[in-house]
C-alpha cells in the first residue's frame, strides 16, 4: 500500500489549506514545516531588499532551521512537498527539508502556491540537492477543489 505524507510550508495561510485538500483528497497524513524562528510580517516583505526573505532568496545556501523534524519517513512511499513560490522558486526551508532525509527510493511530488509567478526552475534546482523520482503539480489555487486534486493525482500516476 501506498502511504502518503503531504509536508509544507506555509507563510500565509494560502499553502496550508491547499495541502488540507490534498491531503485529504490523497488520503495522506499532513505536517506542517515549521522553522526553528517563525516568519514575521517584516521577515516577508519581499519589497524590502533587507528582509529575511529577501536575504535567504539571495543566498542559494541559506538552509533556515526547522523547528519540528518529523522523526522518521520511511514509512511513506510518496511525499507530497508544497510552499509558496519565492522568487520564483521554493522558499530555502524546503531545501532543508529535502535535504534532512533520504528521499532516493521516494516519489516526491511538489506543489505550490502563488500570488502571480510560475515555478520557475524549481524543480531542476531542489532535484540538484536531493535524488528523489520528482513529479510536480505546478502551481495550483489554494482554492482547489477535492475533486480538481482527484484528477490531477489521476494524471500523476
Amino acid at each position: 500500500m501506498n502511504k502518503i505524507l503531504v509536508a509544507y510550508f506555509s507563510a500565509s495561510g494560502q499553502t496550508a489549506r491547499l495541502a488540507k485538500t490534498i491531503a485529504d483528497a490523497a488520503g495522506g497524513e499532513l505536517f506542517e514545516i515549521v522553522p526553528a524562528q517563525i516568519y514575521t510580517p517584516n521577515d516577508l516583505n519581499w519589497h524590502d531588499s533587507n528582509s529575511r526573505s529577501s536575504l535567504e532568496m539571495k543566498d542559494a545556501h541559506s538552509r533556515p532551521a526547522i523547528a519540528n523534524l518529523k522523526p522518521n519517513l520511511d514509512a511513506y512511499d510518496t511525499v507530497y512537498v508544497g510552499f509558496p513560490i519565492w522568487w520564483y522558486e521554493a522558499p530555502r526551508i524546503i531545501q532543508t527539508f529535502l535535504q534532512s532525509y533520504d528521499f532516493s527510493a521516494k516519489s516526491v511530488v511538489l506543489f505550490a502556491t502563488s500570488g502571480g509567478s510560475g515555478m520557475g526552475q524549481t524543480q531542476n534546482i531542489l532535484a540538484q540537492i536531493c535524488k528523489a523520482n520528482f513529479k510536480s503539480t505546478g502551481v495550483m489555487s489554494s482554492y482547489a477543489s477535492k475533486n480538481d486534486v482527484l484528477n490531477l493525482i489521476k494524471k500523476l500516476n
